[in-house]
């Protein structure tokens, strides 16, 4: 393949494009993992970087996920008190992370059933509502997690926002 100027060029906007829609999602799921925003941009540069250097492919767009994302608050909120615990645990799990691909494990990925799939899926779906539930009732999130937030709710809804709750649901009923 022969890397002349004009792919060079197509190249940088496809990285541009790339980094724009990305860095919302990443500001989000920062946030979304208790760490705040910054940890989040942080996250998209190091997954950029590490992805580009230990990727198996020429072409490739790497970020945080939604299931990443949530498996890792889970873990953080339950045993990382400080924030130094918490980056060691997110390190420890990089390095896990690096380890399985380069004893190449990935590819064993195939063999795991549909039915596990969706499942995993589908809990990282139930514990992203879990976790919404007070937010969209106007009110702080609840600490423990989704376990944390299916507790803190007989007593939340006593303290609902209404506006915040419309506005939460709202968008549900349009169609």
């Amino acid at each position: 393949m022969q890397y002349d100027l004009q792919t060079l060029r197509g190249d940088l906007f496809g990285g541009v494009t790339a980094a724009v829609v990305a860095l919302p999602v990443a500001l989000g799921f920062g946030i979304a993992s208790g760490m705040g925003a910054a940890a989040g941009l942080y996250g998209a540069i190091a997954v950029g970087f590490f992805a580009s250097v230990f990727g198996g492919t020429r072409s490739q767009v790497s970020g945080p996920t939604a299931p990443m994302t949530v498996a890792m608050a889970v873990i953080v909120t339950t045993h990382a008190g400080t924030l130094a615990e918490a980056l060691t645990i997110v390190v420890l799990g990089g390095l896990l992370q690096v380890l399985l691909g380069v004893s190449r494990i990935g590819r064993y990925v195939a063999y795991t059933p549909h039915v596990v799939v969706s499942g995993f899926m589908s809990g990282i779906g139930i514990i992203i509502v879990l976790m919404q539930l007070l937010p969209v009732l106007g009110l702080p999130v609840a600490p423990g997690g989704a376990v944390g937030a299916v507790q803190a709710l007989p007593a939340a809804i006593a303290q609902t926002n209404p506006s915040a709750h419309g506005i939460g649901v709202a968008p549900h009923g349009a169609r």
